[in-house]
């Protein structure tokens, strides 16, 4: 069994007390990596490893840079911190990074290297020298710091509930009660306190555009979509493929989502649902609290990692005691959650914005399951083995979210709380599904009409919202909320095209909890064997370590998506 007990390896190229500050004190490494002769394989080996050390080191870097500002979003000085790396460092040191990729390409000692550990590092490599553009550089600095502008702004936000501040995900913990009248004015604040910033949120979206248009272009793409397709190195599926999955979820899982909020209809007694009834527990019955505080949150969450398999819960001990989890929700920090992988200490940050809610336990446990992935991927070689694609990182994490349902005993002492609890847990595997097919397909249609307006675009969301509704709740009157519902994504904002990865990856994991479920030790096995392969297997490669299929075709949706439906049913009798 792996140890948790991780450290950052000595370094042998960059002195031990060497930080990143200017791009001055930088540069000579990077002179020292492109001059240095490499005559034999070794020698490229150990040129490799220097590489790999100074990748590590400024990623960590940026990373914390990154950190520092989301939780934070009011401090000028983080904001400053991370825009300096952005404008003054990343953009100096992207020439280098292609110098230094051609070098390796041009090597003939290249030839022989491992393809068994390195087939997709070198095809990664292939791949940067094939998209680099100087002209791109300025460009992507500036979209680097734009992109967090949204966190800046979404971070301010907030409503007063009873007397009392809230921010929007505190607030959210409202449309759960069973008050219909609460819910109804939380749901019309929250709203309308997002529609205050819509226009400003407009006018960035629409820069961001224009700019990655641009980048496209300078690079050959006839659009940001066909350009992010390769910088995101989908090698193993195409945009066809993206438009098939949109259709299989429209016709096997649409029909499963509907019938989950007729099921929630008849739950609350209700005539149709509005838009504040979707999460909200009916008269008599409190909104499940898995726990009080970002405190409980993690000691529970270690307990329940510790029963599932010891190692997990040792990752998460060692964050905890190394301080890297910010997980309650506050005002000034920036919404959403993610687990941050630090390349050279190996040790991640778990960042999120807990409220005491159910969707915090899962997305505790989801984040909690990319960081057992950072543990487990810590000791490959080089920091380009552990920058596994999303598809299988999303894998970890979701699975994860599976996994841990047998042993939520420990936030729920209450047998039917805990029902209650695996019962939103699967029926959200299924909902998030049309949401992220209507995120991704609307993503296409932005690309490939660059140069539409906010009406055009607000026509377009609206248009492929509707075609993934089931249509059980009645938006009467509220019809410009809607409108601009798209605006909560912040990954259309920060990081473009990524989001259909996790349909796959939520796939992947449903495989890998059907496998759990008929051999708990094989699953847990393969899982730990596939995330221990950083990304020196392909995307297929990876999913068969895990006993699973890369695979999302529409039978293979059905087939899946009835599993999990046979597992609600079993859950809705009891």
């Amino acid at each position: 069994m792996p140890n948790a007990h991780i450290t950052a390896p000595p370094r042998q190229f960059l002195p031990q007390d060497f930080t990143v500050t200017t791009w001055d004190a930088l540069q000579p490494y990077f002179e020292t990596l492109q001059q240095r002769p490499v005559n034999s394989k070794e020698e490229l080996s150990q040129w490799l490893a220097d590489i790999s050390e100074l990748e590590a080191v400024i990623s960590e870097d940026a990373c914390w840079r990154q950190i520092r500002m989301t939780r934070d979003t009011a401090n000028k000085e983080y904001e400053e911190a991370f825009t300096y790396f952005c404008m003054e460092i990343q953009p100096k040191l992207q020439p280098y990074a292609d110098a230094l990729n051609r070098k390796l390409l041009d090597s003939p000692f290249s030839a022989d290297l491992d393809p068994a550990q390195y087939f997709p590092y070198l095809r990664n490599v292939r791949k940067q020298v094939k998209l680099f553009n100087e002209k791109n550089i300025p460009i992507q600095a500036e979209l680097s710091v734009m992109a967090q502008q949204y966190g800046v702004i979404s971070g301010a936000m907030t409503i007063e509930v009873n007397g009392q501040e809230f921010t929007l995900q505190q607030a959210a913990k409202f449309l759960e009660n069973p008050d219909r009248k609460l819910r109804e004015e939380v749901f019309t604040k929250t709203g309308e306190r997002r529609l205050q910033d819509r226009e400003k949120l407009d006018a960035l979206f629409s820069s961001l555009v224009t700019k990655r248009h641009e980048v496209a272009q300078n690079a050959g793409f006839a659009n940001y979509r066909d350009y992010k397709f390769e910088e995101l190195g989908r090698f193993e599926y195409t945009k066809e493929d993206c438009f098939q999955f949109h259709q299989a979820i429209r016709e096997h899982i649409l029909p499963l989502v509907g019938g989950a909020l007729e099921r929630q209809r008849a739950k609350l007694g209700l005539d149709k649902l509005r838009p504040w009834d979707a999460d909200a527990e009916p008269e008599g019955t409190k909104p499940l609290e898995p726990f009080k505080d970002g405190n409980e949150l993690i000691n529970k969450s270690i307990a329940c990692f510790k029963e599932l398999r010891p190692f997990f819960g040792e990752c998460l001990e060692v964050m905890r005691d190394m301080q890297r989890l910010d997980l309650d929700s506050r005002k000034n920090k920036a919404p959403g959650g993610y687990n941050c992988p630090l390349a050279e200490t190996g040790v991640p940050f778990i960042f999120m914005n807990a409220a005491g809610q159910m969707k915090d336990l899962t997305t505790m446990v989801h984040e909690g399951g990319h960081a057992v992935h950072s543990f487990l991927s810590h000791n490959l070689p080089l920091s380009a083995f552990k920058e596994y694609p999303m598809e299988i990182a999303e894998v970890a994490s979701m699975s994860m979210e599976l996994f841990t349902m047998d042993h939520w005993h420990l936030f729920f002492d209450n047998p039917e709380e805990l029902r209650r609890a695996k019962l939103q847990q699967l029926e959200r595997s299924i909902v998030i599904f049309p949401w992220i097919a209507t995120i991704d397909k609307f993503q296409h249609w932005i690309y490939e009409n660059p140069a539409h307006t906010p009406v055009e675009r607000t026509a377009a969301w609206t248009r492929i919202l509707d075609e993934f509704t089931p249509g059980n709740i009645d938006w009467t009157g509220f019809e410009h909320f809607r409108a601009s519902n798209w605006q909560r994504q912040l990954h259309l904002f920060e990081v473009p095209f990524y989001y259909i990865e996790y349909g796959i990856a939520q796939l992947g994991a449903i495989a890998m909890w059907k496998q759990y479920r008929e051999q708990p030790e094989t699953a847990l096995d393969n899982y730990m064997k596939a995330l221990s392969l950083g990304y020196t297997k392909t995307l297929p490669e990876l999913y068969e370590a895990a006993g699973i299929r890369f695979d999302f075709s529409p039978a293979y949706v059905k087939e899946l998506a009835d599993f999990v439906q046979q597992e609600i049913d079993l859950l809705t009798k009891k």
